[in-house]
């Protein structure tokens, strides 16, 4: 790999962020009725689709228009937002750090992430500033993992997708990108990113 360009997610990566941080003191720690709740209440896909830029008020409301007894629960979850982040994961925080430092590579984020909260993040997280620029999924009004966010990011930054390396926690986005030429790593924990970084010569 010829690799000039690192491009990282950001939650699961360096940002810890889990909804159970609220919802299981809100279950009483009853993991199935919090799995219950996900699965077909405040779903994956449900959050994903915020993430592409549609609204969060709006969100909340056609949630409580299909479920009105759980209404309460329903409004948690962006009205208690705040709470599921967790804090850095620090050892790929000092991997990013390392890259960043190095000379010969130019260093980016792309995130799925609701435009309305990203800022909450900015402020609450110093490393997120070291990165070249950012592209957010939900200024874009598109998500991963479609191919117009990855060539959105590789446009905006001038690079070379055969020259970039795209670091994910999730293996969909990751391979999304390589369809399109990039370089992918499917993160899975820092020790593992570190031995991938050393065995392929990137740090």
């Amino acid at each position: 790999m010829q690799i000039k360009n690192i491009i990282f997610d950001l939650g699961g990566v360096l940002i810890d962020w889990n909804p159970e941080y609220v919802f299981l003191d809100v279950f009483e720690g009853d993991r199935k009725k919090m799995k219950w709740f996900f699965d077909e209440i405040c779903t994956f896909d449900w959050n994903e689709n915020q993430d592409a830029g549609y609204p969060l008020a709006q969100a909340t409301q056609d949630r409580i228009a299909l479920f009105p007894q759980y209404e309460t629960w329903i409004r948690m979850y962006y009205g208690r937002w705040e709470e599921m982040l967790g804090g850095p994961i620090a050892e790929t925080v000092g991997l990013l750090k390392k890259l960043i430092d190095h000379p010969n590579y130019r260093v980016v984020a792309l995130t799925n992430w609701s435009h309305e909260t990203f800022p909450i993040a900015l402020n609450r997280f110093d490393f997120l500033h070291w990165f070249e620029g950012i592209v957010v999924s939900g200024e874009e009004q598109t998500r991963k993992p479609f191919p117009e966010i990855y060539t959105t990011t590789l446009n905006r930054f001038g690079f070379n997708a055969q020259e970039s390396l795209f670091i994910d926690d999730n293996l969909r986005n990751v391979e999304a990108a390589e369809a399109l030429g990039i370089f992918g790593h499917h993160f899975k924990s820092p020790m593992q990113l570190q031995q991938f970084l050393e065995q392929n010569k990137l740090l």
